[in-house]
């Protein structure tokens, strides 16, 4: 199958115009946070008319089922926590999230139009690991945005020092809060959200979860238990904090678990340790 871009338009509807499809899952967007603050019309243009295009295309083709992929960053800094899917949503700390919040705003519109089309938003935490096999993984183009592929780059060597930004935050360690979840759990959160519109189980045709563990974890945290689970060393620094960060957030997962029966299971040491593995197998 041939690869296009979801943010041309014209791409976007023949595509759909000459392929079967049954459900969307929309991944297609940028996804940095401190990148997002550098270059917001970059990211506004990207996130929004990649959506805008896939759902032109599902009207015109009648495809009935969507599943977006969606960020706790739309909560922007929480005043209570863990944040539920009731929690009242904040302006967002970067054009990111604010992505994220005006698409879910667009999402719910068209849902309230066609009560024949089903939506279900997955506000994801922080997806961290890699697949057990090593064969499938978070691969960064340059210098890695997230934390996790610093980490192990400067395991491996590539990088010669991690920063972490900020140790002056009202946590227990003063580094950032976050809710780290396996993308293999993540995975199977996107199936059950599937199987749940196909077989008519939706109490409404537009839907919001809470993909997380309900844990929360600092920066620190990460750091020194990839550091015992691989007996690697990572050398780091504390640099100014960065623009766009939230302090603290975790998941109330109450509902995705209730509803959907479905619930992470992997641990922390699972996530560093497959990341690990996967950097590893990369450097072959």
């Amino acid at each position: 199958m041939a690869a296009f871009d979801l943010s041309d338009e014209c791409q976007t509807r023949n595509f759909f115009a000459s392929h079967h499809v049954d459900a969307i899952i929309h991944f297609a967007a940028y996804k940095y946070v401190g990148e997002s603050v550098e270059q917001p019309l970059r990211y506004y243009r990207n996130n929004f008319f990649t959506t805008l295009n896939l759902l032109t295309a599902m009207k015109e083709q009648n495809i009935r089922h969507f599943v977006f992929s969606s960020s706790c960053t739309v909560y922007g800094e929480p005043d209570h926590l863990p944040v539920t899917e009731e929690t009242p949503i904040k302006p967002a700390i970067c054009p990111y999230g604010n992505t994220k919040q005006v698409i879910e705003e667009i999402l719910s519109d068209v849902a309230n139009v066609d009560k024949n089309l089903n939506i279900i938003a997955l506000r994801y935490f922080n997806p961290i690991g890699a697949h057990h096999s090593a064969l499938i993984g978070e691969r960064p183009n340059g210098v890695p945005q997230n934390l996790l592929p610093y980490i192990t780059q400067t395991a491996m060597g590539i990088r010669p020092c991690l920063s972490v930004y900020g140790n002056d935050y009202h946590t227990p360690d003063g580094t950032c809060l976050r809710d780290y979840i396996h993308v293999v759990d993540l995975a199977k959160a996107h199936v059950a959200a599937i199987e749940r519109m196909t077989n008519g189980k939706m109490s409404e045709n537009y839907e919001v979860f809470n993909v997380g563990t309900g844990k929360p974890t600092s920066v620190l945290e990460i750091i020194t238990s990839f550091e015992r689970v691989t007996g690697k060393k990572v050398p780091y620094k504390i640099v100014g904090r960065r623009s766009g960060d939230i302090e603290k957030v975790w998941a109330d997962t109450k509902k995705i678990n209730n509803v959907m029966g479905w619930k992470a299971a992997l641990t922390l040491d699972d996530m560093l340790l497959s990341a690990w593995k996967w950097e590893q197998t990369m450097q072959k």
